[in-house]
């Protein structure tokens, strides 16, 4: 939790979480940071609260210069505070000592990238092996959640980072947020429980569909034709890969979609929340009301089943030790990349991101087929590179778009 910056399964549903942050200032005079080319905007306030509170009797030699430049799509602070005194006759405000995240900005959010896709990976590997010899997803997804709960907890107890207090309206805001998280976990893990997790993966390439839908049908927003006939090859490759997908099955392929639209419902009200917390804090309470949204539907529709052999079968496979370890690990790896994705996105540019949300749905694909031997035939594997190229095509015109939109904001 201390390690990331939002509430998706996926990562554009960390990016409805992150949204959740309202910027510390609305006056565009105090934002720090050109987004011509698509930096994220990032605050004065933010950046250096001490420039906020500033004794305006101060002399100059005192008041720390900040400095943002952009370079390779990267907002980094340059300079810090004066280093010339008062005997020295001079105002000159000089670099401070930094530390290596800001003298090598690049290879930080490299780290991040790799982290990312690396605990997204794993997190794909071990939850799919679970299910081979431990077919319950919904107990599993509660497994995920109550991980990432007490991982919350924890950090909140040693101050890293320092709790949130939350009120009955943000409360309000939150739970349908959260309501959306939770569906839409539950029923991913239903649908990589009953199919490949790539063949999963690429129905979930239709999100954007759906919330292009849901943008200009229900929240009234108009989209342009461009970014509509961006997603045609996201249908056209999903429907391919559906017709000749080896493990198709209705259940697997349903409950995907299911997922799609409620991580729509999720973004829709994500954006209707909006809140100062820091997205840190919004994704641990929206992890615990999610947590009690998926407990009783585990209890009624597995714990029988659970109780009766579930456990006993898991054990006599694997063992109490590896079957212990694997939900430990599963949990925590899913809370772990869900904060990396959160934190990535604070540090790059949307357009960025955006790209980089789509090599990372093409590594799991691609490490899923190698690590679990999964066939699939010619027509699948043409189909699922026609959608991830239709998402790789819509995010980068949404990203422009959404670019150009704040550009116009700040210039007013």
């Amino acid at each position: 939790m201390a390690a990331a910056g939002a509430i998706s399964g996926t990562g554009s549903g960390i990016t409805a979480l992150l949204r959740l942050r309202r910027p510390a200032a609305r006056n565009p005079a105090i934002a720090a940071g050109s987004l011509a080319d698509g930096g994220s905007p990032i605050w004065v306030r933010q950046l250096c609260p001490s420039l906020i509170h500033l004794d305006r009797s101060s002399p100059p030699s005192r008041i720390a210069a900040a400095a943002v430049s952009k370079k390779g799509g990267l907002l980094r602070p340059l300079a810090a505070a004066a280093s010339s005194s008062p005997a020295e006759g001079s105002d000159y405000v000089g670099e401070a000592e930094m530390g290596f995240a800001a003298r090598y900005p690049a290879l930080v959010t490299g780290f991040f990238f790799f982290m990312w896709y690396f605990l997204n990976v794993i997190f794909n590997i071990i939850n799919k092996t679970i299910y081979n010899y431990f077919p319950y997803p919904y107990f599993v997804s509660v497994i995920h959640l109550s991980v990432g709960v007490v991982y919350c907890l924890v950090s909140w107890a040693v101050g890293l980072p320092k709790r949130a207090p939350i009120d009955p309206n943000l409360l309000k805001l939150l739970i349908p947020v959260a309501v959306g998280h939770a569906i839409g976990h539950v029923t991913s893990n239903v649908s990589f429980a009953a199919v490949a997790v790539s063949f999963t993966h690429t129905i979930k390439a239709l999100e954007p569909f759906f919330n292009a839908a849901a943008s200009q049908f229900i929240l009234g927003q108009q989209i342009p034709l461009t970014l509509w006939l961006s997603l045609a090859p996201v249908v056209i490759g999903v429907s391919m890969a559906s017709l000749t997908e080896l493990s198709f099955n209705w259940t697997g392929f349903i409950s995907a979609m299911i997922s799609n639209i409620s991580f729509t419902y999720r973004s829709i009200y994500s954006k209707k929340a909006m809140t100062d917390m820091d997205s840190t804090n919004v994704y641990a309470y929206t992890s615990i009301i999610a947590l009690f949204v998926c407990i009783p539907p585990a209890i009624l529709l597995e714990g029988p089943q659970l109780m009766q052999h579930g456990f006993r079968d898991a054990i006599s496979k694997v063992g109490m030790t590896k079957f212990l370890s694997d939900l430990f690990w599963v949990g925590m790896f899913y809370h772990l990349y869900n904060q990396l994705a959160a934190n990535t996105l604070e540090r790059v540019a949307p357009l960025t991101h955006a790209v980089g949300n789509v090599l990372k749905r093409v590594f799991v694909i691609g490490f899923s087929i190698i690590v679990f031997g999964n066939k699939i035939s010619t027509q699948t594997g043409i189909g699922t590179c026609i959608a991830i190229g239709g998402v790789a095509l819509y995010s980068y015109i949404k990203a422009k778009m959404e670019e150009e939109k704040r550009d116009n904001i700040f210039v007013r």
